[in-house]
């Protein structure tokens, strides 16, 4: 499979495209992976404060507020 072949295949055509963006998807994930795990062990042991802010802890905020 020469060059032009592929090159054909992954940018004109409908197939490679889509192989094209399954694969940087992929990467992607796989990146934020390793990421997520680095960082969890280089903070393994850290303790949460009141500065500390999550995108997930906000509901139950919203819940503590309501039932007081």
């Amino acid at each position: 499979m020469d060059f032009d072949s592929m090159y054909h295949f992954l940018f004109e055509t409908y197939a490679g495209l889509g192989a094209l963006f399954a694969i940087a998807i992929v990467v992607c994930l796989l990146a934020c992976v390793i990421m997520e795990r680095r960082t969890r062990k280089i903070y393994k042991n850290h303790e949460k404060t009141d500065d500390d802010w999550s995108f997930f802890d906000d509901d139950d905020e919203e819940d503590e507020e309501a039932s007081k």
